[in-house]
């Protein structure tokens, strides 16, 4: 039972959706939703899938990813994680196992159960960092070119609202070794606009 109130409201969100099960059948390990949200947050960190140390610890980004997108976006571990401030919502909640090449992708039923109405929820958002080309297709959609190299490349058409980004996982260093422009050009500009919303 809620109050009513708006942030009674989400709050009663939140449990749910950390005591979904929708696909615990299909997951390597129990079910374990790791986000973090608030209300009041203003800047959404969408990323895709809990690796198995954040599944593990149940912070988000609390892996070599992390430590990287923190250095891109210019924020320490503190500021990261205020959620009055971020909002760190991947497209899977949930650690969805390993693949041939690296983890899998996340699981869909968590985006068509909650996605649509936890981002409602958060109505003071004023940049999303869709990171990774699951989140990118999520938050562009027809918006993005034809493939995440593109799509970054042209991160000013979706600017000061969006900003697409690659995975800051190790796996990515190849990628970004081909496309220096990236750590030159975008991160920079990504740091200035945060440093535009972070109080």
């Amino acid at each position: 039972m809620t109050d009513g109130s708006p942030d009674s409201t989400f709050d009663s969100l939140c449990r749910e959706i950390r005591h979904c099960r929708l696909c615990a059948e299909q997951l390597p390990l129990a079910p374990n939703p790791v986000f973090l949200a608030s209300p009041h947050a203003r800047i959404l960190v969408a990323g895709q899938a809990p690796g198995i140390r954040v599944h593990r610890t149940g912070i988000p980004f609390n892996d070599p990813s992390g430590d990287r997108l923190r250095e891109w976006m210019g924020v320490d571990r503190e500021t990261f994680y205020d959620s009055s401030v971020f909002a760190i919502i991947p497209m899977g909640f949930c650690y969805p196992g390993t693949g041939p090449s690296g983890d899998r992708p996340p699981r869909p039923e968590c985006a068509r159960a909650w996605r649509a109405s936890l981002l409602a929820a958060l109505s003071g958002i004023e940049l999303t960092l869709a990171i990774g080309q699951y989140a990118i297709a999520w938050h562009l959609s027809k918006r993005r070119r034809k493939n995440l190299t593109e799509t970054v490349r042209n991160w000013r058409d979706y600017a000061p609202g969006v900003i697409p980004l690659p995975h800051p996982s190790p796996r990515n260093n190849i990628w970004l070794s081909r496309n220096p422009w990236f750590e030159r050009d975008v991160v920079p500009s990504l740091q200035h606009r945060i440093r535009e919303l972070v109080p």
